[in-house]
């Protein structure tokens, strides 16, 4: 199956209606072209009325590690978002989001990097990211801190939510150490 098709075969996806407080709405945006890919968690509900991922302050942050203006993280065919849910799953109660859908990652996920064979470096953004990808349960602090441990492909990386904030200032070494290597690499990937 072509990328394009399973795209489209994702864009119509309905396997969580009905247990969503909403429509579904899968956001996705690779293409052939996509070198570096970034997995987070899951759209929250300002990517899923916009459908743009990372199109709230937690993008602005990530485009800012980044070292990319918003033109080029949603115009460059080599920068590519894939969540580990493709849908908004809600709010809790607590008034974060619900945690991504397992359904979503076990039905597309492999589909997908399989369609996907020219990716370079896929950020593993936040937790469940870290966990799907990586296997088992793990400690978000210590998958960051190793971050060498999986270079050149995967870099983990703490999720650019507000709410982790203290988290970064609490391990400034991300920021001294994590964000120029990122920059970097980002650089020699659109510079190709």
């Amino acid at each position: 199956m072509s990328l394009p098709e399973l795209l489209s075969e994702i864009g119509a996806c309905r396997a969580c209606a009905g247990e969503l407080p909403h429509e579904p709405r899968p956001v996705v945006r690779v293409s052939a072209e996509t070198r570096l890919l970034i997995c987070g968690q899951a759209p929250g509900r300002r990517v899923h009325e916009s459908g743009l991922p990372f199109d709230d302050p937690s993008g602005e942050r990530l485009r800012g590690w980044m070292g990319v203006d918003r033109a080029t993280f949603y115009g460059e065919p080599a920068i590519g978002v894939a969540a580990m849910a493709f849908c908004f799953p809600g709010t809790s109660p607590k008034g974060g989001d619900y945690p991504p859908p397992k359904r979503c990652a076990t039905l597309w996920r492999s589909r997908l990097m399989d369609a996907l064979p020219n990716v370079e470096l896929t950020l593993l953004v936040g937790s469940y990211a870290q966990d799907w990808a990586l296997g088992g349960k793990r400690v978000m602090t210590g998958t960051v801190r190793d971050w060498r441990a999986r270079l050149p492909q995967i870099l983990p990386m703490p999720h650019p939510s507000w709410r982790n904030t203290g988290w970064l200032k609490r391990n400034p070494w991300f920021e001294a150490e994590v964000v120029p290597y990122l920059r970097k690499r980002v650089g020699q990937i659109l510079d190709r």
